[in-house]
């Protein structure tokens, strides 16, 4: 009976048959260590020559990486092993045996794994990526659940721009124009109407012709929308919902963020409340003209600086100190290569923190010499969530840079009631949202304001003349809250087969 390796705590000490993939594999004269991966885990197992037998065992010593196979061993505990286990091999049976898999167990280029990404998802860190995304996607709906939501699905193609035109895949719908969705919103409020709360979750699409780590072309929203709630209501479901999702990866999770090196303390500071900001103090507080606990932007971006060209420095003069000692030999194989996986990762880190000198610089202009009344970059996300370390809700936003669909603030007309949820160590807009409008002449001319072909709007205006009542909603980027999560460099690697300009295959 096949048994998977995320049981096998269940049986410690008994004998068990496991079927899976060669992850990597290491051997000596007796002995050969199989790291095998079921895709419920990874489990180390070790064949041993005299138990196996000269054939058996010289047949094991072929095995390449990726190779399916079928283990029967002993259950021993190991505390020392991802899971806390290991097999003490009795029998492999070989399934099929892969020669020259292109995917090595070395550095490789970003573009190369990405031109394997159908291969590259069977690494540990993949795997660990996918299932926090699983659990992610899970939470999201027990969330929305136990809330009393109702989950509906807004249509793929559409007639209409939610957010404007200028970013929109346009295709052919019959011989007439049509749209991939970029927002499944407008529909959302619709369905709140019959439905009091509902939230949608799928694909959404935009046409950016942007590369930038926080951009897909292809990703996937989810979109609560709520009759009778204003902005604050919405705030406070934005917060519950991040929460409550964090929550969930944290307790479940724990095997997934340690192989990810995921330092979680940010993560737990989720429990604390979010802090809510409006407009003009964010900006305020971006410029450096408004002090966050003593410190402004200024100051510590400057430090930032400061802190960086410093630990390049000691990490470069590390690497120089260990290579020193492996070349003047002596050393055993073990601790060569113990220092060689060191300075690697050194390097790695190097590359990061250089491009941090790199970028620093620039958030410091852009802090400087932010005119009021813009919409924020990414550069000014950053900025401002590096004073804080828990997520940042700006709201209250100057109407030109915001959806039509947005309410004004009844006390001041300059400020569409739009809120953004930012996430800290410099992440950004993981959520956008907001009160909509219900005045129907207000609307009537936003959507002109916007140049937007009103006809295709007439059953949207519907909802404003007939039982309209205050609602608001939001929609969070799966792949931008798993990035943050995980702690990721680019979104390319929070979605299995990621679509983004330049990139349709594989």
């Amino acid at each position: 009976m096949k048994t998977y390796i995320k049981d096998l705590s269940t049986h410690k000490d008994s004998v068990v048959t496991l079927q899976g993939w060669v992850q990597n594999k290491r051997e000596s004269k007796a002995l050969i260590f199989i790291i095998l991966r079921d895709g419920s885990g990874f489990c180390q197992c070790i064949a041993d020559l005299a138990v196996l037998g000269d054939i058996k065992f010289a047949e094991a010593s072929k095995l390449g990486q990726e190779s399916s196979i079928s283990i029967t061993g002993k259950v021993v505990e190991d505390t020392r092993q991802i899971g806390g286990f290991e097999i003490h091999v009795q029998s492999i049976d070989i399934v099929q045996n892969c020669a020259d898999y292109p995917i090595a167990n070395k550095e490789h280029g970003i573009e190369f794994l990405m031109d394997q990404r159908h291969l590259w998802l069977r690494s540990k860190r993949q795997w660990a990526i996918m299932r926090v995304r699983n659990t992610v996607i899970f939470s999201i709906h027990k969330f929305f659940q136990k809330e009393g939501f109702v989950q509906m699905d807004a249509p793929i193609f559409t007639g209409n721009a939610a957010e404007g035109t200028t970013d929109l895949f346009e295709t052919d719908f019959y011989g007439q124009p049509a749209y991939l969705s970029q927002s499944g919103q407008l529909y959302g409020e619709a369905m709140a109407m019959a439905m009091g709360k509902i939230y949608t979750f799928g694909p959404t699409f935009r046409s950016e012709k942007s590369k930038t780590r926080r951009h897909l072309s292809e990703f996937w929203m989810i979109e609560p929308e709520m009759a009778f709630h204003d902005i604050y209501d919405n705030m406070d479901c934005i917060e519950d919902f991040v929460r409550y999702v964090v929550k969930e990866v944290l307790e479940n999770c724990k095997v997934e963020l340690e192989l990810l090196e995921r330092d979680t303390t940010i993560l737990e500071k989720t429990v604390e409340p979010f802090i809510r900001l409006t407009y003009d103090n964010a900006v305020a507080i971006i410029k450096g003209e408004q002090e966050v606990e003593g410190q402004t932007t200024i100051a510590v971006l400057e430090q930032d600086l400061a802190d960086t060209k410093a630990n390049i420095a000691s990490l470069k003069a590390d690497i120089a100190e260990r290579e020193e000692k492996i070349a003047a030999g002596g050393m055993k194989k073990g601790q060569v290569n113990f220092n060689l996986n060191t300075i690697d990762k050194n390097k790695n880190q190097i590359k990061q923190l250089e491009e941090d000198e790199r970028n620093i610089p620039q958030w410091l202009d852009s802090a400087k010499n932010f005119t009021y009344g813009e919409d924020f970059g990414g550069s000014d996300e950053t900025v401002l969530t590096r004073m804080f370390d828990v997520p940042v809700m700006v709201y209250d936003w100057p109407h030109e840079v915001k959806a039509f669909y947005l309410k004004r603030n009844p006390e001041n007309p300059r400020f569409a009631r739009g809120v953004d949820m930012l996430a800290p160590e410099g992440y950004g807009e993981v959520v956008g949202g907001g009160e909509r409008e219900t005045n129907e002449q207000m609307l009537i001319e936003k959507i002109n304001e916007h140049k937007l072909p009103m006809e295709v709007f007439e059953w949207y205006l519907d909802l404003r003349r007939f039982g309209s009542v205050p609602h608001a909603g939001f929609g969070l980027g799966l792949e931008r809250l798993i990035a943050w999560i995980c702690k990721l460099p680019h979104v390319r690697e929070t979605i299995p087969f990621p679509r983004m300009y330049g990139r349709l295959n594989p």
